[in-house]
């Protein structure tokens, strides 16, 4: 089983934390939306083999294309590729885009689930992120999506500058209240060439701090824990049956295949992505070469990135597994390395699988970091 991920490349305007690849204006739209379907028929030999479970509108904002936008994509992949019955097909979403007409067609095509990026439910911090919905729209988005959508996740940022703990435990019960089953949760983050970096860099916005979003972090789990979600991956609590199948097949190592300017591929061996640019990622496609880089990865890479998305997630790391695809040095390493994290309670092993305590998880990047620190080859 196999996923297909497709990047829209465009906003309504910046978030000023956000550092993807995307451009606020549509001009460009129907060639690139062209450029997609085109894009998804030449690479259908690479999935072949393959059996199509997941389909992922992500962005950018998908929610910015019209339905017939994104019916030409759907089709094209039904046409191309084969596909299980009733695949998980995801559609990130602004509040402000989900008008209820929007709702009722995103059901025809074939949508069965919504990522709503909310944020906060609070209107300082949604216009110090520069978001393009209010409070209310969050709300009555809610109000609407919920009617039609049972598998519904949405987005929450916690660690904002300014942001106390009963003000942050104010937006999960606000979440809790609409009957969500997902939540995906980020730590504020200061990116590079972002307009955040600036402000911060400018003293206009405090430093986020790393100590005020541990104890975020250990509110949202406390609390999501009580109201029966399961932390299965560092940033996503779903209720049973609610885990997001797209993006746990890329944390269980599963092949994906990115469409879209700057969207990644993996089918085990290698890795790809496109070209970040969207006017030279239309111009390649139209002239019909794929704009991909590769990188073949080599055992080390690979073992580096299962004790990551290993250690993120509630499956940990299998001791075995290591073994048995890497060999006895890696396995060995891996001991001796984690020894320190579970003599200090933050890792420890269960049925030969070493996996974070509740202690380790919000360090678990950093402690994955110590542990694949290497090149034995």
């Amino acid at each position: 089983m196999s996923g297909i991920y497709i990047h829209i490349p465009f906003c309504k305007q910046a978030c000023h934390y956000c550092d993807f690849h995307f451009s606020t204006s549509l001009k460009k739209k129907d060639e690139m939306v062209m450029a997609l379907d085109k894009e998804i028929q030449m690479r259908k030999s690479e999935f072949q083999d393959e059996i199509v479970e997941t389909i992922y509108f992500g962005g950018g904002t998908p929610s910015r294309l019209q339905i017939a936008d994104l019916r030409l994509q759907i089709d094209s992949i039904y046409n191309n590729y084969k596909v299980v019955h009733n695949p998980e097909i995801t559609l990130e979403a602004n509040p402000d885009d989900l008008s209820e007409d929007y709702l009722i067609e995103l059901i025809k095509i074939g949508v069965n689930r919504l990522s709503i990026g909310i944020q906060s439910f609070f209107e300082d911090d949604l216009k110090m992120m520069n978001r393009a919905h209010n409070s209310a729209e969050a709300k009555k988005c809610l109000e609407e999506a919920t009617q039609y959508f049972d598998n519904i996740s949405i987005d929450l940022i916690y660690g904002i500058p300014n942001m106390s703990n009963e003000k942050w435990k104010q937006n999960i019960e606000t979440a809790l209240s609409f009957g969500v089953p997902h939540i995906s949760s980020y730590a504020l983050t200061v990116e590079p060439k972002t307009a955040l970096h600036s402000f911060v860099q400018k003293g206009i916005v405090p430093q986020p701090d790393d100590e005020v979003a541990q104890e975020h972090f250990q509110i949202l789990v406390d609390t999501l824990t009580e109201n029966d979600f399961i932390h299965y991956e560092l940033s996503n609590f779903g209720k049973e049956n609610y885990f997001s199948k797209n993006n746990s097949a890329y944390w269980l190592g599963k092949k994906y295949l990115g469409i879209g300017p700057s969207a990644h591929s993996y089918d085990g061996e290698k890795r790809g992505w496109n070209v970040s640019n969207n006017t030279l990622y239309i111009k390649s496609i139209q002239e019909n070469k794929l704009p991909i880089e590769t990188e073949v990865l080599s055992k080390t890479d690979r073992y580096n990135e299962y004790v990551m998305t290993g250690l993120r997630t509630i499956w940990g790391i299998s001791l075995d597994r290591i073994e048995i695809e890497f060999g006895a040095t890696y396995l060995n390493y891996l001991n001796q390395q984690s020894q320190k994290y579970i003599e200090d309670h933050l890792l420890f092993v269960d049925e030969n699988i070493l996996r974070t305590t509740k202690k380790g998880k919000f360090l678990s990047d950093g402690i994955a970091s110590d542990l694949f620190l290497l090149n034995l080859e």
